[in-house]
C-alpha cells in the first residue's frame, strides 16, 4: 500500500509539471500571436495615415492654390504679358512686383498697369516730371504731387522723401495704397479713378457738372484693363 501511495504521488507530480509546461506553451503562443496581430494592425494604420497624407498633399483641380509654385507661376505669366504688351518698356521685375502687390490689395494688376501707362504717356518712365500746374508738378511713374504723396505714404506705413517718388517700386506701391483707399471710399472704379486723376475735390466738381463720374480717364483705364486676361487665366 505504501508503495502504491508513493507511485500515485509521483504520477500526480509529473502530471502537474506537464500541465504547467503545456499551459505555459499555450500562453506564450497566444502572446506571440497577439503581439504579431497588434504590430500588423499598427503597420496597417501607419500605412493608411501615410497614404491619406500623400493624397491630401496632392493638389486637386478643384482646389484653390494660394501659394507656392502654382501661385508664383500664375503671377509670372501675368507679369510677362505686361512686359510684352509694353514692348519691354515695363521691366519684368516691375511687373512681378506689381502683380504680387496688386493681388495683396485685391486690385486687378492690369488696371494698375493701365493707370501707369496713361500717367506716363506709355513711356513707363520712373523719372518722369509732369508739367507745371497751379498745384505743382507730379513726379515718378505714378505721377504723385509732393502735397499728396506724404499723407498717402503715411497711410500705408511707408517712409517719405521726395526722391523716393522716382523709385518705380515705391511709386507703384503708393498708387496701390491710394487706389485701395479711393475704391474703399467710393465703392466703384469710376469715382476712384476720376478722383485719382482730378483729386477728390475735382471728382465732386466733375460729378456736379456732368452728373456722373465716367471721365475719359476712368473709362480708358477700365476698358483697356478688360482686354487683358484675368490673373487666373493669364497665359
Amino acid at each position: 500500500m505504501k508503495s502504491l501511495k508513493i507511485m500515485f504521488q509521483i504520477g500526480a507530480t509529473v502530471l502537474l509539471v506537464g500541465l504547467f509546461f503545456f499551459v505555459t506553451h499555450i500562453l506564450k503562443d497566444d502572446t506571440k500571436t497577439t503581439a504579431e496581430g497588434k504590430n500588423s494592425a499598427e503597420e496597417e494604420t501607419k500605412e493608411k495615415i501615410a497614404a491619406d497624407s500623400a493624397l491630401s498633399a496632392t493638389p486637386k483641380k478643384s482646389q484653390k492654390i494660394d501659394e507656392g509654385y502654382y501661385e508664383w507661376h500664375k503671377m509670372e505669366l501675368a507679369a510677362q504679358r505686361l512686359v510684352e504688351e509694353s514692348g519691354g518698356r515695363f521691366k519684368k521685375s516691375w511687373a512681378m512686383f506689381l502683380v504680387r502687390e496688386a493681388e495683396r490689395y485685391e486690385i486687378d494688376p492690369f488696371l494698375v498697369y493701365e493707370l501707369l501707362k496713361v500717367e506716363t504717356g506709355d513711356t513707363f518712365n520712373p523719372e518722369l516730371v509732369g508739367p507745371p500746374t497751379k498745384y505743382g508738378r507730379a513726379y515718378g511713374m505714378a505721377q504723385f504731387m509732393k502735397n499728396t504723396a506724404p499723407w498717402i505714404a503715411d497711410m500705408g506705413g511707408l517712409p517719405y522723401k521726395d526722391e523716393l517718388l522716382f523709385d518705380p517700386y515705391y511709386s507703384m506701391q503708393l498708387s496701390m495704397i491710394y487706389l485701395d483707399y479711393l475704391h474703399g471710399k467710393y465703392g466703384n472704379w469710376n469715382e476712384a479713378l476720376t478722383a485719382y486723376h482730378r483729386g477728390m475735390g475735382g471728382l465732386e466738381n466733375y460729378k456736379e457738372k456732368n452728373g456722373h463720374a465716367r471721365s475719359w480717364y476712368a473709362v480708358e483705364i477700365q476698358e483697356n484693363a478688360e482686354t487683358h486676361p484675368t490673373l487666373a487665366s493669364a497665359n
